[in-house]
């Protein structure tokens, strides 16, 4: 296996990671939408320790993109660079709606952070999904690796369908996680019913977005996708029958199972390529005519091998440390 392939697997890994630790926190920012201040602070309460270092994550596979596959990482971000900028300025939002909220006790001030939260988390969910589906789907890439369409470009049916699945993924997810922070029972019980919900209609939009998927890109042209596709449907099914069951470990194991495997599928699917040109097969970029020098390769490998599995044990101590569930009296006076 040469390096080029290591690090497609590598980037790979980190997206699984991102989508999965970011993918429950954007989900319990949008489960703040008309919630009572009480419960909406409990909410922040549960990811708030663990919000910022999930977003590394999405820095680290932005990172290791830009030094694997440079040409990549220039295409990418001229392509979705209008989309990559309200990703931004969402983001940032939602940064400093976490930093903010607590500083004055007024409800109008707390309303207007929430809201802060509640968009940060909505828009990123949405233009991940629109992002993901166009690398498949194809975009309008010349011979010099440059993008030739324009945003509007990127709103096909097929990517806002993508889109909207992410969100209720996310979403579903978000609750999930909910479902092992929160302690209060009377609010369990009606997060058990929304995950379920949100779980359902996750898969009624997957299900959707595969059929026009099916005929739009070649997503199912392996057997390995189908089955990593049908693996994660399965476990998104599971996810559902544990809100059901009011088995919140096992709704939110299920959920992130349902996302790992769908991204991988998606990578798998992906394979060679990392961007799919629609003007010529010929002219996508790929793990070896968008990769840097063997020798940047091997410096790279190097580094993550000795720095990845540090972060690694600091993140899983992290959530060792803040695994207790969340109280109403947690949250009083915020």
């Amino acid at each position: 296996m040469d390096l080029n392939i290591v690090w497609f697997i590598l980037i790979t890994v980190l997206f699984t990671g991102f989508f999965i630790l970011e993918g429950f926190d954007y989900g319990v920012g949008m489960m703040m939408l008309c919630r009572p201040k009480n419960e909406r602070s409990q909410f922040v309460r549960a990811i708030g320790p663990v919000w910022d270092g999930n977003e590394v994550w999405m820095i680290t596979a932005g990172g290791a993109t830009f030094a694997a596959f440079p040409h990549v990482y220039a295409t990418m971000f001229s392509t979705f660079y209008l989309a990559l900028f309200l990703m931004l300025l969402a983001l940032i939002m939602r940064g400093v709606a976490f930093e903010l909220r607590g500083k004055l006790k007024y409800a109008d001030w707390i309303n207007f952070w929430d809201f802060g939260i509640m968009f940060g988390s909505f828009v990123p969910a949405l233009l991940w999904g629109v992002a993901v589906v166009n690398l498949l789907r194809g975009l309008p890439i010349n011979y010099q690796m440059h993008f030739t369409g324009h945003f509007f470009d990127l709103l096909n049916p097929c990517a806002l369908l993508g889109g909207v699945f992410f969100v209720l993924l996310f979403a579903f997810h978000g609750a999930n996680f909910l479902l092992i922070k929160i302690a209060d029972e009377g609010l369990l019980e009606d997060l058990r019913r929304k995950s379920l919900r949100l779980g359902i209609a996750a898969l009624i939009a997957y299900v959707l977005f595969a059929c026009i998927a099916a005929v739009e890109t070649d997503i199912l042209a392996k057997l390995s996708t189908v089955i990593f596709l049908g693996l994660s449907i399965g476990a998104l099914i599971a996810g559902c029958a544990g809100a059901y069951a009011g088995n919140g470990c096992k709704a939110f194991l299920s959920s992130t199972l349902g996302i790992a495997f769908l991204t991988v599928g998606f990578f798998n699917a992906l394979f060679p390529r990392l961007m799919v040109s629609s003007l010529s097969p010929e002219w996508s970029l790929n793990i070896y005519n968008a990769a840097s020098t063997p020798h940047t390769l091997g410096l790279m490998t190097i580094a993550a091998a000795v720095f990845v599995p540090i972060v690694l044990c600091y993140q899983a101590w992290t959530y060792k440390v803040f695994k207790e569930r969340v109280t109403p009296a947690d949250v009083q006076g915020h």
